[in-house]
């Protein structure tokens, strides 16, 4: 049980924020008057005042909505807690979506601390239900069901998809395909054939929104320009190249030119990350061959499911 001891907001973006004693909260939006809010999963911020209050005894010199949050909350520890938790203030329901971002630009507070507390302290959330919150209110912090659907994103790479001269067919396939078979997908992307670009959009999905699943579509054969494979071995903690072979193995009865993938398959942190060709037809052939046994991986991993096999003696 927590406490709102601060709501911040901001009517442009670019201006620090200002503490206000009582707001609006819209459904799906964010804090009515608030620059940050609009149809995305960084709706409203949120930031433990245990956090602040001991980096302004470093000597900080901070005030409410110096870190750009919107609401600042007595006692919870936001970061120790998973994606998916959800806080409750009297009627409103909150959903955290993100923990900690990027800085691309470092703030007033960096340049004179060479430090700043939200990019890992700070979480962001979208609004599942809507209403009335004051300064002084209780914040009750509820865990994510157990059951709740995994969780998905998908990344399309490709250089003429990303500079507008292709219709990306394979990104859509696969969401398609994964909503049908009952998963959650949080983000779609498509991006240029770059590898550090993928590398970046690959820890800040599986670190910061905790996605269960991430499927990339392209960049997998022999182009120099394919990178894919690269950039999912250099993010991941383990590699889990069942899986890999098994779709290519798969495809090798449909094709042999599935001989010439390159596709790797492994895992960072509770994300598991698979590479899939580029064509809509082989990306549609290799999920009919997956999806029937994937969660059961994921059940593993995230402890939803036990290993198979007979007791040990």
């Amino acid at each position: 049980m927590g406490k709102i001891t601060g709501i911040c907001i901001s009517e442009k973006r670019g201006v620090q924020k200002h503490l206000i004693t009582e707001a609006n909260i819209v459904c799906d939006w964010g804090i009515e008057g608030d620059a940050h809010g609009g149809k995305w999963h960084r709706q409203i911020s949120l930031l433990s005042k245990e956090k602040v209050d001991a980096f302004k005894a470093k000597g900080a010199d901070i005030h409410p909505g110096s870190f750009g949050e919107n609401l600042i909350v007595e006692g919870v520890d936001f970061s120790s807690m998973p994606v998916g938790t959800r806080f409750v203030i009297g009627d409103v329901v909150l959903e955290m979506t993100q923990i900690g971002k990027e800085c691309h630009n470092h703030c007033l507070i960096y340049k004179t601390m060479g430090d700043c507390i939200m990019p890992r302290e700070g979480v962001f959330a979208e609004v599942i239900t809507g209403g009335h919150i004051k300064i002084g209110q209780e914040v009750t912090c509820i865990p994510p069901k157990a059951d709740r659907p995994y969780t998905a994103a998908v990344i399309t790479l490709s250089d003429k998809g990303a500079a507008g001269l292709r219709e990306d067919k394979s990104g859509p396939a696969i969401v398609e395909m994964l909503k049908s078979a009952g998963y959650d997908v949080k983000e779609t992307l498509l991006l240029a054939d770059e590898q550090k670009l993928l590398e970046k959009e690959l820890i800040r999905l599986s670190d910061q929104r905790q996605i269960n699943l991430i499927f990339t579509t392209g960049g997998t054969g022999f182009s120099k320009r394919d990178r894919t494979p690269e950039a999912t071995i250099a993010v991941c903690d383990r590699m889990a190249n069942g899986i890999a072979e098994a779709i290519r193995n798969y495809s090798m009865t449909i094709t042999p030119r599935a001989m010439f993938s390159r596709a790797v398959s492994g895992i960072r942190n509770n994300t598991v990350i698979i590479n899939l060709p580029g064509s809509p037809k082989a990306v549609k052939e290799s999920l009919e061959f997956l999806l029937p046994n994937l969660e059961h991986g994921l059940g593993i991993l995230t402890n939803r499911e036990n290993e198979c096999g007979a007791p040990s003696l």
